[in-house]
């Protein structure tokens, strides 16, 4: 595959569809063979419907993004790759995902209903919706709530309720964080780089980090705490992972309004070494308590 064709795909981004191992994670399931498989083919298929989308996105976006700054140098708008070439590989990375689906040893339909959902959401994301502000942050967040609960129907294990709701207001905070990257830019260039930015402005997103962040802190130390979930991994010390959450968010807080460097999420885990420490330390605490003691 050529350099433009990854370009367009973005492999990069698939960092996101880790969300489909939560449920075999704090499902204490990682030595489960069976679950890590269909973990693993969910994960692919989400992937490679996201990679669809990510083509469908910049064909329909070509021309704007031609204006863009920064988007102009995209494979579609600066001509590496012709149009024909982008709805090719759309329309494969679409197949590649339902190949996927039907490897899975359990769940077809029901993930394989997910993936199509979370498909003609995000197509009409692409095309409409995220021109509504609120709407757009709830969607993407919403997206990764899609993988979590894929992941569950792969590998049958029930997800929390505090886990589903601590998905999605993470995801929206991380949303929001980004979108106060695009007022700033805006602040500075005098234009919107979406058309729903100009419904934006820097005290109702500070307003809006904040509130999210502080109830995902709520519903993950609730998770922690629940009788049911206490009962099924066997130890009442989860509640310290908190710690490392909060470290989290309080890190990204601070490359949000400090550094002024939120406008790519997945960019800034490839990155920044402390939120990958935080990262490891939380993974591993949750390890030895779940796995070892």
């Amino acid at each position: 595959m050529s350099t433009a064709a990854l370009k367009l795909i973005r492999p990069k981004q698939w960092l996101k569809n880790t969300f489909v191992f939560i449920p075999m994670f704090f499902g204490g399931s990682l030595l489960d063979g069976e679950d890590v498989y269909a973990s693993i083919i969910t994960f692919l298929a989400f992937s490679f419907i996201a990679s669809s989308v990510y083509c469908f996105n910049d064909i329909y976006d070509v021309e704007a993004d031609r204006k863009h700054p920064v988007k102009c140098k995209r494979p579609l708008a600066s001509g590496e790759i012709t149009m024909k070439k982008a709805y090719l590989l759309m329309g494969l990375m679409a197949v590649l995902s339902f190949v996927m689906i039907l490897l899975l040893p359990v769940g077809r339909w029901k993930v394989g209903l997910i993936i199509l959902g979370y498909y003609i959401l995000n197509l009409g994301y692409c095309a409409w919706l995220k021109q509504h502000a609120i709407l757009d942050v709830c969607i993407i967040a919403f997206g990764f709530v899609l993988r979590a609960l894929a992941g569950g129907f792969a590998t049958e294990i029930v997800l929390s309720k505090w886990l589903v709701m601590m998905t999605f207001l993470l995801t929206l905070f991380l949303s929001f964080a980004k979108r106060r990257d695009d007022v700033l830019r805006m602040q500075q260039t005098g234009e919107a780089p979406r058309k729903n930015t100009i419904r934006y402005n820097l005290t109702f997103i500070n307003q809006a980090i904040t509130i999210t962040a502080s109830v995902t802190l709520v519903c993950y130390i609730m998770y922690t705490i629940s009788p049911e979930v206490v009962a099924r991994v066997g130890t009442d010390y989860l509640y310290l992972t908190s710690i490392y959450v909060l470290l989290g968010l309080l890190r990204y807080i601070q490359i949000t309004v400090v550094d002024e460097q939120s406008g790519d999420p997945t960019k800034m885990m490839l990155k920044d070494r402390f939120t990958q420490l935080i990262v490891l330390l939380w993974g591993l605490t949750f390890l030895v308590l779940i796995y070892i003691l």
